[in-house]
């Protein structure tokens, strides 16, 4: 493929990451990575002035970028395209965000309501039985992943742990958990996409 005569010397690099990545190499990865967590996160950190919020979207901008990296073309530098990624997913997650505000705060057929928003902290019975299935499935699937994704998803999503937090329990660089979290996340949704057709 034709590299862009007018990409920098730092395009020029990131292309050829994105080339090893592509076949595999998870210090590419790792690399890519490390060149721009923290551009993509405070620029996430902007749009939804939430840091939890700003991680997660940052691990999932990551996460789209490699699951497509084949899909890149030397046409524009690497970080245009893993920027826009970011950009349009973030700009779709407070799409969903307001839209689930709106929802919660009026229904069509009571507009009267939309000034008193619903407010209850009494859990839904029906609600619990669903998120406790929604757990036990996503345990069922986490359990065929590899011990080391395994334990690394187990503390970021079930025990709620920081990225510090993993980092000092499995005396990892907080990079590595980064870069693996992508990974564990990327072989979970194939996972749940071959047992899901409605994902494909």
């Amino acid at each position: 493929m034709e590299v862009n005569p007018n990409l920098s010397e730092k395009a020029k690099h990131d292309y050829n990451l994105v080339k090893h990545a592509a076949a595999g190499d998870e210090k590419a990865y790792a690399e890519l990575l490390g060149r721009y967590k923290d551009a993509i996160y405070y620029m996430l950190l902007k749009m939804v002035n939430n840091k939890s919020d700003a991680e997660d979207l940052t691990i999932e901008a990551f996460g789209k970028a490699f699951k497509n990296i084949n899909q890149y073309t030397p046409n524009y530098a690497f970080s245009t395209w893993l920027f826009k990624i970011a950009t349009n997913n973030c700009i779709d997650f407070i799409r969903k965000k307001k839209a689930n505000v709106i929802s919660l705060d009026q229904t069509s057929e009571d507009h009267d309501s939309a000034g008193t928003p619903l407010q209850s902290n009494t859990p839904d019975p029906e609600e619990d039985m669903i998120k406790s299935q929604r757990v036990a499935l996503t345990r069922s699937i986490v359990e065929k992943l590899k011990p080391r994704y395994r334990t690394l998803v187990e503390l970021r999503y079930f025990k709620e742990y920081s990225y510090e937090e993993i980092a000092n329990e499995l005396s990892l660089p907080i990079g590595t958990v980064k870069a693996q979290l992508f990974r564990a996340r990327e072989l979970l949704y194939n996972i749940l996409k071959n047992s899901n057709p409605s994902l494909k």
